[in-house]
């Protein structure tokens, strides 16, 4: 589809893309096929870790509650300033089948995870811009000249599941942070490893206990199975069991908290934290340097170490000349979501790590 009154800033590339039968777009055809869409097998396995799911889910939450607002910027004499502009019709709503939370949650999600996000433009105004567009799925799109997982500049080859669209109907978010999907893949598996190991260990109602023979003639290895699946059938459905003479039952005085991995999973879920890039003690980890935190300054640190690289992504991306006319942009209204929704006076605080004896005592 042509665009009006702007030239692209690679016309090389353009021209190379061209020349190799990049502008087709019979992909196109599989955009809105929802059956097939996926978000990707390694999202699903880290959203399996209760720590990333959290951070994801606060970032998401944050991004997607904050409105667009467009402006132009004026010189007054002594500064730039933002003058609000009337907004463009898919202002408040990019997809006419979405509200923008959704679709902003989603993105975030795409480019936390991947690096990348992509809303492919389904209707234009007469002047060439985007009135309307729809998120293609970050797991669903491979790019022939970046194979990634670093990706330096928008791509000129698309390919949406398996099939060319024209990159000039996508416009295209590429995150500053890296994607979790390639971001320390050891820490990741150690991670997953360890809720795997917390698992297999809750399957158990009882201590774990050893029976060994001390006596008699030795026991083949079936008869050995047979006994031990005897004998935890009994411990798992009767308050008692008993053993012969020739048999000691020796018992594993592993603990609850040793069992379930206690603190090894406090240290994994310290570790995530850090990946996802988000303040430990949001996804409730104590690092012990902050024992008593309000919710305005929560909601700042969110903002401030975790939200702002992704908002100011897809921002600046939606700036671009390729959605808006030239000196047009979109900020997201982060005013709301920052102000403190109490009384500047009231003590509202988050009790993150008070002992009991000293809430009891007043601290």
């Amino acid at each position: 589809m042509a665009l009006f009154g702007r030239k692209d800033e690679n016309p090389t590339a353009v021209k190379a893309a061209i020349s190799q039968g990049w502008t087709t777009n019979t992909g196109a055809g599989q955009i809105g096929n929802y059956y097939s869409y996926l978000q990707g097998d390694m999202r699903a396995r880290l959203m399996s870790i209760p720590t990333v799911s959290r951070a994801r889910d606060l970032l998401a939450s944050a991004i997607s509650c904050m409105p667009l607002v467009m402006y132009k910027e004026m010189w007054n004499g002594d500064e730039m300033e933002e003058v609000n502009e009337a907004p463009r019709s898919w202002l408040r709503r990019l997809d006419k089948s979405l509200p923008n939370s959704t679709l902003f949650a989603w993105l975030f999600d795409d480019l936390f995870f991947t690096q990348r996000a992509f809303l492919y433009v389904t209707e234009r105004t007469a002047d060439g811009f985007p009135s309307g567009f729809t998120r293609l799925p970050a797991a669903m799109v491979t790019t022939q000249d970046q194979a990634g997982p670093i990706y330096f500049a928008p791509s000129k080859q698309i390919l949406f599941n398996g099939l060319p669209i024209d990159y000039r109907d996508v416009v295209q978010f590429i995150s500053p942070i890296q994607g979790l999907n390639t971001t320390s893949p050891s820490a990741v598996m150690t991670a997953l490893k360890l809720e795997q190991a917390r698992n297999r260990n809750s399957s158990s109602s009882q201590p774990a206990v050893v029976l060994r023979q001390k006596s008699g003639e030795p026991l083949s290895a079936e008869e050995m199975a047979d006994m031990a699946q005897a004998f935890d059938s009994h411990r798992r459905n009767d308050a008692t069991c008993m053993v012969n003479e020739h048999t000691e039952v020796i018992i594993n005085d592993a603990t609850p908290d040793k069992m379930l991995l206690i603190e090894a999973a406090t240290f994994q879920a310290l570790e995530m934290a850090r990946l996802a890039n988000v303040p430990p003690y949001l996804v409730g980890v104590s690092t012990g340097a902050y024992s008593y935190q309000s919710s305005e300054q929560a909601r700042h640190d969110l903002y401030t170490f975790g939200v702002k690289p992704y908002a100011d992504c897809i921002t600046q991306t939606l700036s671009g000349d390729n959605v808006l006319p030239r000196g047009t942009y979109v900020k997201f209204d982060s005013e709301e979501y920052l102000e403190s929704m109490y009384d500047e006076n009231a003590e509202t605080e988050i009790d993150i790590d008070v002992p009991a004896d000293a809430r009891r005592n007043g601290a």
